[in-house]
Order: structure tokens, then sequence, then C-alpha cells
């Protein structure tokens, strides 16, 4: 697995400067760009186009809290979405009770819910990791897993929402 961070020269942590990642991320494409090696032989701008969509899969990576918690939690060998895609009870009850809300016709207001229910999983995503960089234990990266859980469906059911 090719490590994003390591690739753009920033440290392997959830919580990314996001001007640092930007400049990383310009210095290195202009490094490989191919139209500093379209001069060159062919093989160098093979490597060229190879290596600068490299640098823009880590950028984009990187960019999104969600891409690069998976993406980071995926290093840690902490386990994947397939592995583990459980959630705790009471956030599906939440869940449940967000859709009949919804069905309601509360959709503006579930909509603002969401979002902070969105911030509140990047915040404890955030925090677990925090947790995982200081303490080896399995159960750190658990508790990263089930919380990307859970923001993954907060976020799918967010997108599912009719626009008014």
């Amino acid at each position: 697995m090719q490590d994003h961070f390591a690739r753009l020269g920033l440290p392997r942590r959830f919580v990314v400067d996001a001007a640092a990642l930007e400049r990383a991320y310009l210095a290195h494409s202009r490094a490989v760009h191919p139209d500093y090696h379209a001069a060159g032989a062919a093989g160098d701008l093979a490597a060229s186009t190879e290596l600068s969509a490299a640098v823009n899969e880590a950028y984009n990576t990187l960019r999104d809290p969600f891409a690069r918690a998976e993406h980071l939690l995926a290093l840690l060998g902490g386990p994947s979405a397939a592995e583990d895609k459980a959630v705790e009870p009471a956030f599906l009850a939440e869940m449940m009770d967000f859709r009949e809300r919804i069905e309601a016709g509360e959709v503006e207001a579930v909509r603002g819910e969401l979002a902070d229910r969105a911030a509140d999983f990047e915040a404890r995503i955030a925090a677990a990791f925090a947790r995982v960089e200081n303490d080896a234990n399995p159960a750190h990266r658990v508790a990263v897993r089930k919380a990307l859980n859970a923001l993954k469906t907060v976020r799918s059911l967010a997108r599912s929402l009719p626009d008014e």
C-alpha cells in the first residue's frame, strides 16, 4: 500500500494542516509533472506521468478527512470497513429516527443535525487517532473504525436528502 503521507512528505497523523498539505502537493506536483519531462526520454515521460498521478491521488486522499482517516487506519493496521461494519445500536436507532423525521417533512432540520453529527464524528475520529498515536492498543483502532462506519452512514443519509 502506498503511503500518501510519505509521498507528500507529511507526518502520518489525522490532523493535517491544510496549508502545509497544499504547499506539499504543489511542490511535489511541480517536481514530477509530465510537462517538465516532455523533452526527455519516453521512459522519463511515462515515469513522470505515473508519479504525477500518484501525487494527485495522495493529495485527493489527504484533503478529504474521511478518505484520510481510512488511509491512515489502513497504514496503522486497523480493521477495514469490510472487516468491521459495526456501529453502536443507539446510533442505528438515531438514524432510524432521522429517517422518520425526513419522511415527516423535517428535511432542513435533519440536514443541519446531520451536519452536526458528521462534525461530531470527525472530532471523535481525531481524538481516537490521537490515542492510537500515543498507545498501540488495538481497541483504539477499532474505535476509529466504529466512528468511521458511523460517519459514512451519516454522510450517506445526508446525501440522500431531497433538495428543497
